[in-house]
């Protein structure tokens, strides 16, 4: 029974307890066990609630009693270790703030308990969520579960990896240039990165450069995504970037009301992708087609033209060192090397910020030309499959590129805040998952979630499970 529980997805968890067909205390139970058999395979989880059994055991007196029912009650969820947890160890990925509990939930939190969702525990990233793997000196690194010798991505990759392994159904994790989605595609699990400000970034570190930080879910279907998207989104009165209303349609079962029409592109535009990559992503864009979806191939001139990617480095480095640099005073010797690079990155001129900075606003007017003809793009998540722990390099089509390039399809969505969900839609030659991208407009979150839903429904590669 354990087995079957931890395959199941929120949503279905959720119905099967509202029913009393299973018990929150089963369902918290065998994500424990899972926990508890799994997790010294990946270190993925970093922090367990102490308190989940007993809140599991409310939940079923709740269901016993004939309360009112939150979507998600009895329902277990992890969090990232950036993310506030009241009484629960929230530690940054850093032996400075090693035993650090907080005293209240950030609102993404408290809104999943709201919905009747019980914190299961806290997942890995590097340290202060900067960079592509996932691996620090307090907690150490996380293993892709469908290959060890692989990385789960970063910075939400023990978020990801938990996901995948069935350790949980659902959770929260961040997203400044790849991390939500990367992760997600690197461990075939799906993660939405909305709108930039549609979900508050209150009670999450670093606050820095905020303009580009995000907050989403992470799960293993389309609609356990649009359900904690319905939960999560919306002002919470202290992030003056989160300022949509709070009552969204999710997208699903809606019928559009015209045809949705797709460009989908590989290259040029995010530089080298590896074949088996654009491979997977044409075959996703046939789907679309054959489900009705007018869809045809794009260039995006402002791609070509610009690197989103290196604009938002030399952003981050001026923004980011004052904060990290009183983060860690007086504890230097326990910084790891990824937020040491940060320290050593050269500072930016204030004529290359103002440049970088009008750069950005250029890509936002080049994707605003995109979608006045568009609905949605369709396009990689990840140059590659999940590549090898602390790889410098990868090498594409016989040519050598620099690991950074992991984030040239993310980036650019991250410095002009449009929302993009990343989701399994192949297999390599080698077993690892590869992921889609789906890029909508502003404030079209509606729009992914839909086409995300079309794929889902002929993917090739559903119930497919690693461990």
């Amino acid at each position: 029974m354990e087995t079957q529980i931890v395959r199941l997805d929120a949503t279905q968890l959720a119905e099967l307890i509202r029913t009393k067909e299973v018990s929150p205390v089963e369902v918290m139970q065998a994500h424990l066990d899972r926990i508890a058999a799994v997790n010294p395979k990946i270190n993925a989880i970093v922090a367990v609630a102490d308190d989940a059994l007993n809140a599991a055991k409310l939940a079923e007196r709740a269901v016993l009693s004939g309360a009112k029912l939150g979507p998600l009650h009895g329902v277990p969820f992890t969090a990232k270790d950036s993310i506030d947890t009241a009484g629960v160890l929230t530690q940054l990925g850093s032996p400075i703030f090693a035993g650090r509990i907080p005293s209240t939930d950030a609102p993404t939190v408290a809104r999943m308990k709201q919905a009747g969702g019980i914190l299961l525990a806290k997942t890995n990233l590097p340290e202060f969520s900067y960079w592509i793997e996932s691996d620090n000196l307090l907690s150490g690194r996380t293993l892709n579960p469908w290959n060890p010798e692989r990385t789960p991505g970063g910075s939400s990759g023990g978020e990801s990896a938990a996901i995948a392994a069935g350790m949980s159904p659902m959770g929260l994790a961040t997203d400044v240039a790849i991390s939500i989605r990367g992760p997600a595609a690197l461990t075939g699990v799906i993660g939405l990165k909305a709108t930039h400000g549609r979900i508050p970034m209150t009670g999450i570190w670093p606050r820095v450069p905020r303009r580009f930080w995000h907050v989403g879910p992470m799960a293993r279907s389309v609609r356990d995504i649009a359900l904690a998207y319905s939960l999560l989104a919306g002002p919470d009165g202290a992030d003056g970037f989160s300022t949509s209303p709070l009552r969204l349609d999710a997208g699903l079962g809606a019928k559009p009301e015209r045809p949705v029409r797709v460009g989908w592109l590989v290259e040029p535009g995010f530089g080298l992708i590896d074949r088996e990559v654009a491979a997977t992503v044409q075959a996703a864009a046939e789907a679309l087609k054959g489900a009705g979806v007018i869809v045809e191939p794009v260039r995006i001139p402002v791609l070509e033209q610009i690197n989103a990617l290196e604009l938002l480095w030399k952003l981050q480095a001026m923004e980011t060192k004052p904060a990290f640099r009183k983060a860690t005073a007086g504890h230097e010797d326990k910084i790891y090397k990824h937020v040491q690079a940060v320290f050593d990155t050269p500072d930016t001129s204030i004529e290359d910020f103002v440049e970088a900075e009008q750069q950005i606003e250029a890509m936002r007017d080049g994707f605003a030309h995109f979608f006045q003809r568009y609905d949605a793009l369709l396009c990689p998540v990840t140059p590659v499959p999940a590549h090898a722990h602390d790889a410098a390099e990868f090498v594409i089509d016989g040519q050598s590129v620099s690991s950074l390039h992991v984030m040239d399809a993310t980036a650019p969505l991250s410095v002009t805040g449009l929302p993009g969900l990343s989701m399994r839609f192949g297999t390599s030659s080698d077993g690892l998952p590869i992921g889609v991208q789906l890029v909508s407009t502003w404030f079209a979150e509606s729009t992914v979630l839909h086409l995300a839903s079309v794929l889902e429904s002929v993917s090739p590669v559903r119930d497919l499970h690693p461990l």
